[in-house]
């Protein structure tokens, strides 16, 4: 398969194989399924998630399969499975059926919807060994909050933002004991190293504002995520990092190289991050720009975010909106970090000639032509009119 995805990246079979070898560049695959696998990481191009998943009260298993559909028409790179109670094992079956890309899962939340604050270790290993099984081809771990992050979250205004690191945070309180997926993470790595399974080191203590951005919860996190990185790649199981969160533009850069610098060069798959606190209803935006400057910094896989961020549930139309915005994010960065620009001056050789095929098939989005009316080649198009500055000159 190395030398399938080398050819699909353009890169040299041998230099990928020694950033793989490191653990700079990792291919998500379960190995039961039958897919080609998505490579993260080092010399590839930027990778792009689209998370569905209903919630305890909204949408339905048709409805996230719409958007599995959506996301995957929009050409995401993996989907991630999301879903908190419901049919979840049927979800996650029916898109590794239907859609040859890796899916992602926290398992935590299936856990933590059957068990509630009385899950055990015992209760986790079961649960992602079920998963393993059925194919998925990375989870989210959130091993790395510990009672020391905890305590440095108290000053912040958002404690904690993620779902996952809310629900062991919440264990941890309750029971007055240290994060069993950290105390356990050996029998974890035991689980799933047979069947090829990416695990994603989650950032349970990513900041939920700017406010709370870079701070000691989140930094003292992502040092416990070095170390359980590195205990990733000498046991031999593959794993991404990931990271904020809200963070000001003038601190990405630090962020980025910073996770580099802790985790071993490990790819990094960040959310967003979100720039601003105020894009509500525009967050796919606020996340586009900075994920844009994180992947000029060092990451390598984004997670998209919709316009709905914030607000509730995203639509159909919601999630292929936030897998667009998030692929010309990506697309930007690859221009600058693999120089990938070729298809950029197609299209600007497409718009001297008015060539509106040539730019509709050369677009990011591959169904722009079903939302805009296209003018006949060699026509202007109605900005200028008869006044269009590449017939006047």
């Amino acid at each position: 398969m190395l030398d399938v995805v080398a050819k699909l990246e353009g890169v040299p079979i041998n230099k990928l194989r020694k950033s793989v070898k490191a653990g700079r560049t990792v291919l998500l695959r379960n190995e039961g399924r039958d897919i080609i696998p998505c490579a993260v990481g080092e010399h590839v191009s930027t990778k792009v998630n689209a998370n569905i998943g209903f919630s305890p009260i909204e949408s339905s298993y048709n409805e996230e399969m719409r958007k599995a559909h959506a996301a995957v028409s929009a050409k995401a790179d993996t989907l991630m499975d999301l879903s908190v109670g419901g049919e979840t094992s049927k979800t996650r079956k029916t898109i590794m059926e239907k859609f040859p890309i890796p899916l992602g899962t926290v398992p935590i939340y299936q856990v933590f919807s059957e068990k509630h604050l009385d899950f055990t270790l015992e209760n986790y290993l079961a649960e992602i060994e079920r998963q393993a099984r059925e194919g998925v081809d990375y989870m989210t771990i959130h091993a790395g909050i510990t009672n020391q992050c905890l305590k440095y979250a108290k000053s912040r205004i958002i404690k904690v933002t993620s779902r996952g690191g809310a629900f062991l945070a919440s264990w941890m309180t309750k029971n007055k004991s240290e994060n069993p997926l950290y105390t356990g993470f050996d029998d974890i790595l035991e689980v799933l190293k047979p069947y090829g399974v990416t695990i994603s080191l989650g950032d349970g203590m990513r900041p939920a504002c700017i406010a709370d951005a870079s701070d000691k919860a989140q930094f003292h996190e992502l040092k416990v995520l070095g170390e359980l990185t590195k205990r990733c790649q000498k046991a031999g199981v593959k794993v991404i990092v990931e990271g904020p969160g809200h963070i000001p533009l003038d601190q990405i850069e630090k962020n980025m190289k910073l996770q580099k610098k802790l985790c071993n060069r490990a790819p990094f798959y960040v959310l967003g991050p979100l720039v601003t606190d105020l894009g509500a209803g525009y967050d796919h935006i606020t996340a586009a720009i900075g994920g844009a400057v994180a992947g000029l910094y060092g990451a390598d896989f984004l997670c998209y975010v919709t316009p709905s961020e914030h607000l509730g549930l995203p639509s159909v139309e919601d999630v292929y909106e936030g897998v667009m915005a998030t692929r010309v994010a990506a697309h930007a960065v690859d221009i600058v970090k693999l120089g990938r620009r070729d298809r950029d001056d197609m299209m600007s050789r497409a718009r001297k000639k008015l060539d509106w095929d040539a730019m509709y098939g050369l677009a990011l989005d591959p169904n722009l032509g079903r939302k805009h009316k296209k003018p006949a080649k060699g026509k202007e198009c109605s900005m200028c009119g008869k006044y269009c500055a590449l017939k006047i000159y």
